[in-house]
């Protein structure tokens, strides 16, 4: 058995099992019934939306309500105790986000491009899966932040969990805004950032949006925040990264409106006058489901070509 990172914990073999994913997709169709056959040899049963459900027999569908919080859940409380997301990344956001407050764990299977987060692919279901009932995983604990914006009289709108990122950025017509940067708790300004928004992320979200904006790549067990600010008009302003004691609170300043807040790839709200961005560690920890030989730098080594040798120069 390999040995397990500092932030991973093992859990109990999985009983009821939830299925997200797109219908429509006939790979997810597919495979959906593979999933089924060997829930089925290991005693499981697997419960999916009414959409999925319909699609494969001897499914249960889930009965689920809005409870009150940000997202409606997927399930009821209780009623799973894996969820297992078919698609790219952004179903496994979707997905974790709606199971975080449960502390549910998610497996990811690949049918998208990258699929940085997930653990399988398609090639991989009838190996893998068999080790997931047989107890051989364990669990990847992911850092979350909670982002909110709060209006002038000090009210504020929900909280928005985040696994990857929360993008404060221009709506509409192609402008450069400017963002009042301070960090609490005792609200210090860090700068100005005179950009085209600015991405808070977490070190999961370190390979996201925020790499594609030259911030850092952070191992996960590295509890920080990272504040990358998008195309600066000033070269001397770069990436940060904060404590994840970090308050933080972006104030847009004179000039700066059709504010949008998008967390994790998804529109969150809009910001109107004179509102403002805080970000902090979320109270929710995201269980993300791994087997022995998964890392962090296994992953970025498969998926961001680390491991290619440079290519030849001839003459």
């Amino acid at each position: 058995m390999a040995d397990l990172p500092a932030h991973a914990s093992r859990r109990d073999r999985f009983q009821r099992i939830g299925v997200i994913g797109r219908s429509s997709d006939k790979r997810f169709v597919e495979m959906l019934e593979r999933l089924r056959v060997l829930a089925r040899e290991h005693g499981a049963e697997l419960i999916a939306r009414e959409s999925v459900g319909d699609t494969i027999p001897d499914v249960q569908l889930a009965a689920s309500e809005h409870d009150g919080r940000t997202e409606a859940p997927l399930f009821e409380p209780g009623a799973i105790d894996l969820l297992i997301t078919f698609g790219g990344d952004g179903t496994l956001l979707h997905g974790a986000r709606m199971v975080a407050a449960d502390g549910i764990p998610v497996l990811g299977v690949n049918l998208g491009r990258l699929g940085f987060l997930t653990s399988i692919g398609p090639n991989e279901l009838d190996v893998l899966l068999p080790m997931l009932f047989a107890g051989d995983y364990w669990i990847d604990k992911r850092f979350t932040l909670d982002a909110r914006v709060v209006r002038p009289d000090g009210g504020s709108g929900p909280t928005h969990l985040v696994l990857n990122d929360a993008v404060l950025h221009k709506g509409g017509i192609a402008r450069v805004v400017r963002l009042a940067v301070h960090v609490g708790p005792d609200d210090h300004e860090i700068a100005t950032y005179t950009a085209d928004g600015v991405i808070l992320a977490t070190p999961t979200g370190s390979t996201a949006y925020s790499l594609s904006a030259n911030g850092p790549v952070v191992d996960p067990s590295v509890e920080c925040i990272l504040a990358t600010p998008i195309c600066p008009h000033m070269l001397v302003i770069r990436p940060l990264v904060l404590p994840p004691t970090a308050v933080i609170t972006i104030r847009p300043l004179a000039g700066s409106r059709e504010l949008i807040l998008t967390v994790d790839g998804r529109d969150g709200e809009r910001l109107g006058p004179d509102d403002s961005l805080v970000v902090a560690r979320g109270e929710r920890t995201v269980r993300l489901v791994r087997f022995p030989g998964q890392t962090f730098f296994s992953t970025l080594r498969r998926k961001l070509s680390w491991s290619l040798e440079p290519p030849e120069v001839n003459g």
